[in-house]
């Protein structure tokens, strides 16, 4: 099988797969590629925080135009999979000189083809659904290479059903797990978000502290649909899962200075069952102090300038300011794509992680925080 991923999430990924029992891992570029049987497709599914979708390679084979293609999926022995009266939907991704072509245009061809194969054999074709498809298939051509697979996720697996109700700029899911665990936050101390929008990062910190699998609350996967569906082993595999949860006795919190994020994220937060974990305040951060006792967890999405309309070097001058005179003893993260922005904190990072939130080019940085002087610190 393979997991695909956000980029700089690949290591992270590799690492929840080895945890959760996957065999002969592979690392690529936004992919990991495993083994495992049925049930740990399911197991991945469910699973899985960074993992966007999970595909089973069907075939595989050299290519060199888009007629190559089209006879070469109709060599398929397509029964295997689906039946005439069943729908099906195609997705491609299309890195070669050979095709002129877009990855738009490949996916129609690959359906061509597919329709035509059982056109041909029973003089009537499978209809395409594009929303609810029986199976979805994924076209993958690198250079020469084409890797046929079926998407075993549907919709991707940053759809945890928990969010419904967003602010203006909402992190993606995958990318908020794949922070905090590149974090190394684990649930051993406090957590705070205190520019939490509508609470995705404060959800994900939570089911990290809990051990609660990141796509329980999802209504549907795509092999659900699939001819060898086994719903007995899904929900042995499920409660297997559930019985691994622990209870987290740190405190997670939340800010934001909008009224609006605070009602959104007490909602998602409601939705994902998580209110007894987490709790949001109507708190502008830059006027706060840290309020709990010991070590925590600072993480963080800020405004970039993209979406939000902000003064940058006045906005970062001030979260440098107010970490460094109110948060004491905290472990702060936070990603930004304004990298020319950083110098504006007037704190040093002690790690600069490059990643890619959407199209944007990113780093996500640490800081520390410590009790008294960094020389103080040293000292002891």
């Amino acid at each position: 099988m393979v997991a695909t991923t956000m980029f700089g999430l690949e290591e992270v990924l590799a690492n929840e797969l080895t945890k959760l029992g996957a065999q002969d891992i592979k690392v690529g570029v936004r992919n990991v590629s495993f083994y495992g049987d049925k049930g740990f497709m399911y197991k991945s599914n469910i699973a899985l925080r960074t993992a966007i979708r999970i595909l089973k390679p069907i075939k595989s084979f050299r290519v060199f135009d888009e007629d190559d293609l089209y006879k070469k999926l109709q060599q398929i022995n397509w029964e295997q999979y689906m039946n005439v009266e069943g729908t099906f939907a195609i997705g491609a991704v299309v890195n070669s000189k050979n095709f002129t072509s877009n990855s738009h245009y490949i996916s129609l061809k690959a359906k061509d083809a597919i329709a035509d194969y059982f056109r041909h054999k029973y003089h009537k074709r499978p209809n395409v659904d594009i929303k609810h498809p029986n199976l979805k298939i994924h076209v993958h051509i690198q250079k020469d290479y084409c890797t046929v697979s079926l998407d075993s996720s549907g919709d991707s697996l940053h759809k945890r059903g928990y969010r419904s109700a967003t602010n203006i700029a909402p992190i993606n899911e995958v990318l908020a797990a794949g922070l905090i665990l590149l974090s190394g936050y684990t649930g051993d101390c406090n957590f705070i978000d205190p520019m939490c929008g509508s609470g995705t990062i404060l959800i994900e910190a939570a089911m990290i502290a809990n051990n609660i699998p990141a796509n329980i609350n999802r209504n549907e996967f795509a092999f659900e649909k699939w001819s060898d569906y086994d719903e007995d082993l899904f929900f042995t595999i499920q409660d297997s899962l559930l019985k691994k949860i622990r209870s987290s006795h740190f405190k997670i919190m939340g800010f934001d200075k909008a009224p609006s994020a605070v009602r959104k994220a007490k909602e998602n937060i409601e939705n994902a069952n998580l209110s007894d974990f987490i709790g949001v305040h109507h708190v502008n951060f830059f006027n706060s102090v840290k309020e709990v006792f010991g070590p925590t967890y600072i993480l963080f999405n800020p405004p970039y300038g993209e979406r939000l309309n902000i003064d940058v070097e006045t906005f970062y001058k001030k979260i440098g300011d107010t970490l460094k005179h109110g948060y004491p003893d905290s472990t702060v993260w936070f990603i930004t794509s304004d990298i020319q922005a950083l110098k504006h904190v007037g704190l040093r990072t002690s790690k600069r992680i490059p990643l890619k939130n959407a199209d944007l080019d990113c780093r996500f940085v640490r800081y520390d925080m410590y009790e008294g002087s960094r020389k103080t610190k040293k000292a002891l």
